[in-house]
């Protein structure tokens, strides 16, 4: 299960992002203001009435679903189930292997499907099993890869398209240069706000992609690995607890043989 530590980046992360929002929002509604009077663009404008502003406000919203997902879904308490790993061993000891693997394969998490592929090839050998289920943990683990690159996607496109709002800012400046004669100052200031407002949107958003990428790239590791470990731990416990024989009953009144067991014959 990750420390609190770790558990707790996602959320700082997160607070960053509205406080230097809320830090660029304060000043970009002043200058909202006073727009008429200088003519530039207010951050505000920008994202809400631009189409590159709009794209980088889409592309954020996205950013943050994912951000919200992930560490909902990438969580040790939701891989690898403490109360199913309990009850699973328990059934295991009292040795209920088919009420074991119906319990693995009910269960959705990854160590129950491990579990379930580990289980359903054990009868040809410890080690196929173990194969099985490495295939399952590497099989799971490329599904969540892709959606986390999905966040280092994020984090490259960010500044390219940024990086388009710059051009088509200065673009727009220059053709006002371009026209002859005294240049309006208010257009010219209009080209250069929405080709900083871009810039300044676009490498924010990649500073909070990044960090985020790196950080669910190493907890799906070490979840990947804590999975493998504990698939490999029961599956070796089951292996060679089925083939022990099973512990005599407790002497009784009446002695009787288990099901499927013969009685042992006296004399």
């Amino acid at each position: 299960m990750p420390s609190g530590r770790w558990f707790l980046f996602p959320h700082l992360l997160g607070i960053l992002a509205v406080i230097v929002l809320l830090a660029f929002a304060g000043p970009a509604l002043a200058q909202e203001e006073t727009r008429s009077e200088g003519g530039g663009t207010g951050l505000i404008e920008f994202l809400f009435l631009s189409v590159v502003g709009i794209i980088l406000l889409l592309i954020y919203f996205i950013f943050v679903a994912l951000l919200v997902w992930l560490l909902i879904d990438l969580r040790g308490a939701a891989m690898m189930p403490p109360d199913f790993i309990e009850a699973f061993e328990d059934a295991m000891n009292k040795r209920r292997y088919k009420d074991a693997f119906e319990m693995a394969k009910a269960d959705h998490s990854m160590i129950g499907k491990v579990m379930t592929a580990g289980m359903a090839r054990l009868q040809h050998g410890l080690q196929e099993a173990r194969d099985a289920a490495e295939a399952m943990i590497e099989s799971l683990r490329a599904r969540k890869d892709h959606i986390i690159g999905y966040i280092a996607i994020i984090g490259t496109l960010g500044p390219l398209i940024g990086l388009v709002g710059t051009v088509s800012g200065m673009i727009e400046s220059f053709a006002e240069l371009g026209r002859g004669g005294t240049p309006d100052p208010s257009r010219l200031a209009a080209g250069i706000s929405h080709a900083l407002n871009a810039t300044l949107v676009g490498i924010f958003l990649s500073c909070l992609a990044i960090p985020a990428y790196s950080f669910f790239k190493n907890r799906l590791s070490r979840i990947a690995i804590d999975a493998s470990l504990m698939a490999d731990d029961l599956l070796t416990q089951m292996y060679h607890s089925s083939r022990r024989p099973a512990s005599e009953p407790p002497p009784s009144k009446t002695p009787a043989s288990a099901p499927g067991v013969p009685a042992k014959q006296e004399g």
